[in-house]
């Protein structure tokens, strides 16, 4: 039984237009290999989460890290429901901003949340005499 010779390789193109310039579908690749640069470093560390996140192969991944290709739509959404960074910058592209600043402010209010819950639970454990 011998392989199919297609699918074996990337496309040669890589959207590079000189001068400093990605062409404007390559836009959204290199945003997102910021975002995750920004999320996870450039380690092969951070290429294995990101697999993990969203299934997809680890050779696939670097190549979004590098900029060369974006994730399709079920790996963006992988990546968006693990990556603040990559949800923010998949807003910013389709002009959305203010989105974000709802995210964060859900993000803060669950963080005081968790906050008030600990200082409660440690001003229980005083009045039962446990501390100190």
């Amino acid at each position: 039984m011998s392989f199919p010779k297609k699918g074996k390789f990337f496309p040669k193109t890589n959207g590079y237009v000189g001068n400093g310039q990605h062409a404007p579908d390559k836009v959204f690749a290199v945003e997102i290999a910021a975002a995750l640069r920004r999320s996870l470093g450039d380690s092969n560390a951070g290429a294995k989460v990101v697999a993990s996140w969203t299934g997809a192969n680890e050779k696939t991944v670097k190549n979004w890290f590098a900029g060369k290709y974006g994730p399709s739509g079920e790996h963006l959404v992988s990546l968006v429901r693990h990556s603040d960074e990559a949800l923010g910058t998949l807003l910013a592209l389709a002009g959305r901003q203010d989105l974000m600043a709802a995210v964060k402010l859900a993000a803060a209010e669950q963080a005081i949340e968790d906050l008030l819950t600990a200082v409660r639970q440690l001003g229980a454990r005083g009045k039962d005499g446990l501390s100190e």
